[in-house]
């Protein structure tokens, strides 16, 4: 192995690392620069996804709510406005949209459409308004300054988004998402306007109609598999939230890396994406988290949201027709010429491997052929 792996990251260059650690008999089997931090890129959802499950659990469900602020009349007509409050669920939408982008996962309008109708309101006289408070109303993440980043995000940040936060030309995430289930209701003869503001719910507004979001260990699956960068600082908001009381990606960040500390691996963590390139980490710290989480129940739930290398996901066209196709399971790590891979290959002998390759430098589509001709090599050794 030590030749091959060697000659890879020779050509790689010098601002490459990796470490191949074997853990059914507990030892290295491969190390060159593994201390070395450099950016993870999406490598860092590993450490979000363990930092997920450890705090909030995988049978954690996020929620969308109508809230009523008014009464119901005669005739089904509802005296007051009605509030699409946001929790954070980042797979709420159309059931079509949900189909293509989320294998037919996420609630959707039509369902608290029904329940509003099972209310027996047919006319609204007020206003159908977002509420996105309950999160950081910033768009974006720290890699540019919580702008909007479209071409990483495909979508808007927020507490109320749909169609993995979609937004208009004059509408925020959150007021879109309004427009959208004012439209379905429009539709199914109930008479409502979308507000083209987001505004809080009054306190005395009460719950109408909610759906869940599937549970964390599916979110993770959708974050982890196609490396989605919405789903990953959504959730780094939620973490926030819940455990730190704030729910923005600076708390959330803080979050993931005491629950990453807890294992005395200690990187520098700036978001749950992956997308700064001030998150720091190495290969070592990142085998480390691997040889700590497995065949826990964290463990288990993370192998299980990774992609199949050569199968599914972001790994999909790595190590085709190699022994590594369908035996490696991997997070991939990309940023503009920062190319990583981690994760664990199942060995010939029952043996299974945790690994992680960092390479910086050479193009990415170059990069990516190096590492599926090392993650072959680790998964036939």
């Amino acid at each position: 192995m030590d030749g091959a792996l060697q000659g890879v990251l020779r050509t790689a260059g010098p601002n490459s690392g990796a470490l191949v650690y074997d853990l059914t008999s507990q030892k290295v089997l491969f190390a060159v620069r593994d201390g070395v931090k450099r950016p993870p890129a999406s490598v860092e959802k590993l450490y979000t996804s363990v930092a997920l499950l450890q705090m909030l659990g995988p049978d954690m469900r996020l929620n969308t709510a109508v809230l009523g602020a008014g009464h119901l009349g005669p005739g089904g007509v509802w005296h007051g406005d009605l509030y699409l409050r946001g929790s954070g669920d980042p797979t709420f939408g159309d059931g079509t949209f949900n189909k293509v982008w989320q294998h037919g996962y996420g609630p959707t309008a039509a369902e608290l459409v029904g329940q509003l109708l099972a209310h027996g309101i047919h006319h609204v006289t007020g206003q159908l308004i977002g509420d996105d408070s309950l999160l950081d109303a910033r768009p974006g993440g720290p890699a540019l300054g919580y702008a909007a980043d479209l071409p990483d995000y495909e979508g808007e940040l927020g507490a109320l988004t749909y169609d993995h936060g979609s937004t208009s030309e004059r509408l925020t995430a959150g007021a879109f998402a309004a427009q959208e289930v004012a439209r379905a209701l429009n539709a199914a003869n109930v008479s409502v306007r979308a507000a083209h503001q987001t505004h809080p719910a009054p306190r005395d507004a009460h719950q109408l109609a909610s759906v869940s979001s599937p549970p964390l260990r599916v979110l993770l699956k959708l974050m982890d598999v196609p490396s989605d960068d919405l789903f990953a600082d959504d959730l780094t908001e939620q973490l926030g939230l819940q455990v730190g009381g704030f729910g923005t990606i600076t708390a959330g960040a803080q979050v993931i890396g005491q629950v990453i500390g807890s294992y005395d691996i200690h990187p520098n963590v700036v978001d749950g994406s992956g997308l700064s390139r001030k998150d720091q980490t190495s290969p070592a710290e990142v085998v480390a988290l691997l040889r700590e989480v497995w065949h826990t129940r964290a463990g288990d739930t993370l192998s299980a949201s990774l992609p199949v290398v050569g199968v599914s996901g972001t790994t999909q066209t790595i190590a085709n027709h190699t022994p590594a196709q369908g035996n490696c399971v991997a997070k991939t790590g990309t940023l503009d010429y920062v190319t990583n891979l981690a994760g664990y290959c199942h060995r010939p002998g029952h043996h299974v491997v945790a690994f992680a390759l960092f390479i910086d430098g050479p193009p990415n589509w170059q990069a990516i052929d190096m590492e599926g001709k090392m993650v072959a090599t680790i998964a036939r050794y």
